[in-house]
């Protein structure tokens, strides 16, 4: 997970809306980056996806990772989602491609 967390720092949290521009978070302490949270969650169901649609995953997405997310309501719906203030969502193609990224190097190579 470290290997995928350092490179989602290097090119998501530097470019984040909610950060400082350094890569540093500026969430208040009881907001979580849903990235971050759900990390583990997230590379498992896209390794579990081999798909060239983009919407496969993020359906994939919404039903393994959005459905335990307590911001998203029994309805499905989601006022952060809604809102533009998920950064999961925000940032989804970007942590998919990091993810891509990382399946396809030989194993032996580490970032």
């Amino acid at each position: 997970m470290e290997q995928f967390w350092s490179l989602i720092q290097k090119r998501i949290c530097r470019k984040c809306i909610d950060g400082n521009g350094k890569g540093d978070c500026r969430l208040p302490a009881e907001q979580a980056c849903a990235i971050q949270e759900f990390l583990p969650q997230i590379v498992q169901t896209v390794k579990s996806i081999d798909s060239d649609s983009y919407e496969e995953y993020v359906r994939a997405l919404r039903s393994s990772i959005c459905a335990r997310c307590p911001g998203q309501g029994e309805n499905g719906v989601c006022r952060k989602r809604d809102h533009l203030e998920c950064a999961l969502d925000r940032y989804f193609s970007l942590v998919l491609d990091i993810i891509e990224d990382v399946k396809a190097r030989p194993t032996s190579v580490v970032a």
